[in-house]
């Protein structure tokens, strides 16, 4: 999924090119790349602020946000946490709504 507030962006239907923010939910067969060659290529992506992962096999999300350094910061939150933001986009959700109809996949 992604979010994009770019104008540019509704000019095509079949691919946006400015996004806002990213998220990925993990698969087993795709978590490596989405975390390694992925990533590395949306990080070249200016209009990015945020890439969101989010975990299957452990309730987690992992936020990685783009600093004033252009620097990529990574904050994990956990359901001790009860929420996470999306700062990108200025929201703010529960784990609980998150993850409401979620099995986690066995290891």
């Amino acid at each position: 999924m992604l979010v994009t507030c770019n104008p540019q962006d509704r000019e095509t239907s079949t691919y946006k090119r400015f996004p806002k923010l990213i998220v990925e939910v993990l698969s087993n067969s795709t978590e490596a790349f989405d975390r390694g060659d992925k990533f590395n290529d949306y990080q070249t992506l200016d209009s990015l602020e945020e890439y969101v992962i989010v975990n299957t096999k452990h309730r987690r999300v992992e936020i990685f946000r783009r600093n004033e350094q252009n620097l990529w910061v990574l904050q994990t939150y956990t359901p001790i946490d009860q929420t996470f933001t999306l700062q990108s986009i200025n929201l703010t959700a529960s784990f609980l709504e998150l993850y409401e109809d979620a099995e986690l996949e066995l290891m």
